[in-house]
C-alpha cells in the first residue's frame, strides 16, 4: 500500500485479507493496533494463536469445538432423534440463541455451488449419512434461502430419501416487523407456503 511504511502496509494488507474488510477498515484496525499497549497486542495475538491451535471440527457433527466430540453432541439432554443441518458454525449459534431447538446439529461448512467449484464432496455431507442411520427420525435442513442453499437442501433430501427418514426444510418468509409491500415475490411465496394454523 503506497504511502505507508512497510510494517504498517503489511499489517493493513493482512487485515484487508479478511472477508468484508476493505482497505479503509483495514487501515483503521491497523492504526488501532498501533495505539494498543504491548500487553493488549500480546493478548490479541495470543487469542488468535490459541484459537487456531485449539479449535477443530467435531468428529460427529463437524461443528467448531475445543473438545471432541463437542458439548452439544455429548449432552444427554439433547434430542438425538433430530438433526438440524446448517451451512456454518455461526448458524448453530443463531439457532441455539433462540432456545427453541433441542436436537443435534450437522455443519456442512459450505453449500453446493458448481459455479464456484464447490461439489457435494467438498462439504461435510458424507459425514451425515452414518449419523442418520442410527435412530434419527427427522433431518431439518436449515440452509440459507439462496440458489446454492436450495440446491444443497434438495441434494440432501434426495440423498436421505432411501433411508426412510423424514426430511423437512425450515420455513422462510416475512420477518417480524417487515412490511409486505417491501418483500420480493419469492419471499412472499415462501411465506404463503410456510403458513400455519393459528
Amino acid at each position: 500500500m503506497s504511502g505507508y511504511i512497510p510494517p504498517l502496509a503489511r499489517l493493513i494488507d493482512e487485515f484487508a485479507r479478511m472477508p468484508g474488510v476493505g482497505k479503509r477498515s483495514a487501515a483503521r484496525m491497523a492504526f488501532y493496533v498501533l495505539k494498543m499497549s504491548n500487553k493488549e497486542v500480546q493478548s490479541l495475538a495470543g487469542a488468535i494463536l490459541d484459537a487456531k491451535k485449539n479449535i477443530k471440527y467435531c468428529s460427529v457433527c463437524c461443528n467448531l469445538t475445543d473438545t471432541d466430540p463437542c458439548a452439544i453432541c455429548t449432552n444427554d439432554r439433547r434430542d438425538k432423534s433430530t438433526i438440524c443441518v446448517v451451512e456454518n458454525a455461526k448458524d448453530v449459534i443463531a439457532l441455539e440463541n433462540t432456545h427453541e431447538y433441542k436436537g443435534l446439529y450437522h455443519v456442512l461448512h459450505g453449500v453446493i455451488s458448481p459455479m464456484d467449484g464447490v461439489n457435494p464432496e467438498d462439504i461435510h455431507i458424507k459425514e451425515l449419512l452414518p449419523r442418520v442411520s442410527r435412530g434419527v427420525n427427522e433431518v431439518i435442513v436449515a440452509t440459507n434461502p439462496t440458489v446454492e442453499g436450495e440446491a444443497t437442501a434438495i441434494y440432501i433430501a434426495k440423498l436421505l430419501q432411501p433411508l426412510g427418514v423424514k426430511v423437512t426444510r425450515i420455513a422462510h418468509g416475512i420477518p417480524v416487523g417487515g412490511d409486505l409491500e417491501y418483500a420480493d415475490e419469492v419471499t412472499l411465496a415462501r411465506a404463503m407456503e410456510g403458513r400455519r394454523e393459528i
